[in-house]
């Protein structure tokens, strides 16, 4: 009896179904195969996206560093072309001076002297203006630590406090930039 149920164990029976299922597999085309077959398929979709963009990136790249050279040189055509315009403004004021010492080699006249001195210096004023050089107000105006440099005090009640006394150097400006802090005196209150 004992034999007879040896025969009939369950596992003995899903070993032979294994076995049975195994041949089958490696006979017919399984449903195993046909993934694999569509992975495949998948893989080599996705190795062209990558590629698609890896070309798209690449495009992309070479665009932005023609893009970045093309800023760089228009950025150094436009810093030549102002240092250009502003000599070509200064010759002027050059050759005024050039010709201002040749007219007064041989005069004894101060006054002409004086007069020519100031024409060269308004030219060269005139000419730097033309380029955006402002003068800093001062004199009469309330201290501002953007503008001024307060390089002297002075108590005083004939000014109200704060106020620029005097002006020692001329400041400069090119519209919001300051080029040079005009040095200046400021009144403080007499104690």
């Amino acid at each position: 009896m004992s034999h007879k149920h040896h025969n009939n164990n369950p596992f003995k029976n899903s070993e032979n179904i294994a076995e049975d299922s195994k041949q089958n597999e490696s006979s017919e085309n399984t449903p195993s195969d046909e993934t694999a077959n569509s992975k495949s398929e998948t893989d080599d979709e996705l190795q062209k996206k990558y590629d698609d963009l890896n070309q798209q990136y690449l495009r992309l790249a070479a665009d932005f560093d023609n893009y970045r050279k093309r800023q760089e040189h228009e950025r150094e055509e436009l810093l030549k072309f102002g240092t250009e315009n502003a000599l070509k403004k200064m010759i002027e004021v050059l050759d005024n001076f050039e010709r201002g010492k040749k007219a007064l080699e041989n005069v004894e006249d101060c006054q002409k002297v004086k007069e020519s001195f100031d024409l060269v210096h308004k030219q060269v004023f005139d000419a730097l203006s033309k380029l955006g050089l402002e003068v800093i107000e001062t004199e009469g105006k309330e201290f501002d630590p953007n503008f001024h440099d307060a390089v002297m005090q002075t108590p005083t009640s004939e000014h109200p406090e704060h106020t620029i006394i005097s002006e020692l150097q001329k400041g400069y400006k090119m519209g919001d930039k300051i080029l040079r802090p005009a040095l200046v005196n400021v009144a403080t209150s007499k104690e």
